[in-house]
Parts: structure tokens; C-alpha cells; sequence
């Protein structure tokens, strides 16, 4: 695995040159490489970004220590961290922002000076479309599919938005009441529970938004009953390989508000590009970069 990331960083690198990379599993079809590459083309300099693909590598997290070492020998600037590793990853990190660590979950890693610094763009990659979509809806009781990494993170961006009382719904019982439990504890003025019962959770619920695999291409179908999904719910995804998952599908069909994936793909790389590069990246162009290349197929 070192061979391989190291014959990469070999055939990439060129000066001035910013190698980064993305760690996960089924990434194949993961748009960050166009956008970082494309954003650094624009602001006139050269990005490689590889995809590290656990699936094809036929490894699990267990390889997370290994493949960071060779990232980092290999003068990688970082690497984004996706499914099933966001929360793996913390005890192989020197330090954690802030808002890392209160999230419990990293999706990007820095490597600079000898350490390796881990940080969450996801959570402001939500926050910002879900502001801009969804200002002044109804946020008294919110439910949230998944308590993982990304999960994890949304959560605190709707805490931080201002949801009243957020019900966090995971198959385990324990992650979902310790994701909740934690978050209590940095918003004492709200409501925040864990469950497994996703039937209990939307009754009375305002607003929906899905943080787990199901839906994204080699994870088909629904993550609720569709029962459950009525015209009164707003409706925001976290997928966004497919753009239209069927819930998204099944939410505009009952007549519900909804918000797609791709916000937050474009706006978590928005700030991973300046955490790798020292750059603040055009945040329009790298949306319009993302739409242009959806439509494209």
C-alpha cells in the first residue's frame, strides 16, 4: 500500500505542485478530485488529488495509520477523509480544532511541521447551503438519519442553524445516544436525544436530514419507511453520488421543501482547498464548476 501511494506521489509531484488526497471507501465516483483540481487551474497553480479507495485496496480502516504515513513521507499537503473513517482517524491526529473536536469526527487531515492536524469542513459545508435554502423554516423538531462522521457533523451545524430539539436516529443505540449526549453538553439550551426508533423520532418532526450511506450508488433504497415521509417536511440530503437519491425523489413527489447533497460537497471542499493550500478558494466558480460537471453526466 505504501508502493502504491508512493509510486503516485513519484509520477505526480513537480514543483510547485500541491499533492492531496481523499481516503474512503467506494470513492470512485467522488467529484473532489475535478473540483480541487479544477479551482487550483483556475487560481493558476497545480493540484493532483488521488483518490485512496479502501474498497479497491480491499482494506479497512485497520490501514488508516499506514496510508497516512505514506501520504505524509510522501509530501502530501492532506488528505480528505470520508466513509468509514472520520472517526477512526482521531487517535492517529497530533491536534483537532475546535470544532473537530467537538464533533467528535475529521474529514480533512493537514499535514505540516511534523503533525498532523485534523479539522471538519463538513459541518460549515452544511451550514452554509442549508442557511442559504432553508432561512426561516421551521426548526422545533429536527431529525437526523445518522450518528457517524458525517452525521456527526451535521448535527452541530443544526444546533449551530438553531434547531430547538434534534433527534439524532442511528441503528446503534450507544453512537447515537454518546453523539447526542456530547452535543447536549456544548448547546445546554436545546433538546438533544438519541434513538433507534426512526418511527417515534418523525412524529411531530419539522424537518428531516439524511447522514447516512443508504441511497448513494452501491447503497440503493430508502432510509425510512416511506410512509414516514409527508408534504408538511423540509428535507436535506447529505448524498450526493446520485444527486437525486431516491428519498430527495420520494420528498419532491409528497411535495416537501428539499435540499440536495451537492451544497455540501461543493462548500466542505471550499474549506479543505484553503486548509491544503494556504488559499481562499472562489467559492461561486467552485459551485458552478460542480453543477456544470452534474449536468455533464
Amino acid at each position: 500500500m505504501i508502493t502504491e501511494v508512493s509510486t503516485f506521489a513519484t509520477e505526480a509531484a513537480a514543483p510547485n505542485k500541491v499533492l492531496v488526497g481523499l481516503i474512503g471507501a467506494d470513492i470512485q465516483r467522488s467529484k473532489s478530485p475535478y473540483l480541487h483540481e479544477q479551482e487550483a487551474a483556475a487560481s493558476g497553480f497545480q493540484l493532483h488529488y488521488q483518490l485512496i479507495d479502501l474498497t479497491r485496496l480491499g482494506r479497512g480502516v485497520e490501514a488508516l495509520p499506514e496510508l497516512l504515513a505514506a501520504a505524509e513521507s510522501c509530501g502530501f499537503a492532506g488528505v480528505n477523509i470520508t466513509h468509514p473513517c472520520k472517526q477512526a482517524v482521531i487517535p492517529y491526529l497530533d491536534e483537532l480544532s475546535e470544532d473537530a473536536s467537538q464533533i467528535g469526527a475529521v474529514n480533512t487531515v493537514v499535514f505540516r511541521n511534523g503533525k498532523r492536524y485534523g479539522h471538519n469542513t463538513d459541518w460549515s459545508g452544511f451550514a452554509e447551503p442549508f442557511r442559504r435554502h432553508f432561512a426561516g423554516d421551521d426548526l422545533h423538531r429536527v431529525v437526523l438519519l445518522g450518528a457517524g462522521g458525517a452525521g456527526s457533523a451535521v448535527a452541530h451545524a443544526l444546533l449551530v442553524a438553531g434547531a430547538r430539539e434534534l433527534v439524532i436516529v442511528d441503528q446503534d443505540a450507544a453512537r447515537a445516544a454518546g453523539l447526542a449526549a456530547r452535543l447536549q453538553g456544548f448547546f445546554a439550551d436545546r433538546q438533544v436525544h438519541g434513538t433507534t426508533d426512526v418511527q417515534a423520532a418523525m412524529q411531530g418532526a419539522s424537518g428531516l436530514v439524511h447522514a447516512t450511506p443508504t441511497g448513494m450508488y452501491g447503497h440503493p433504497g430508502l432510509p425510512l419507511p416511506a410512509a414516514l415521509i409527508h408534504g408538511g417536511l423540509w428535507v436535506a440530503e447529505v448524498v450526493y453520488f446520485p444527486l437525486e437519491t431516491e428519498l430527495l425523489q420520494l420528498a419532491r413527489e409528497r411535495g416537501c421543501r428539499v435540499l440536495d447533497g451537492g451544497g455540501m460537497a461543493v462548500w466542505q471542499a471550499v474549506g479543505a482547498f484553503a486548509l491544503f493550500t494556504g488559499r481562499e478558494p472562489d467559492s461561486q466558480r467552485m459551485e458552478q464548476h460542480f453543477r456544470s460537471m452534474i449536468a455533464a453526466g
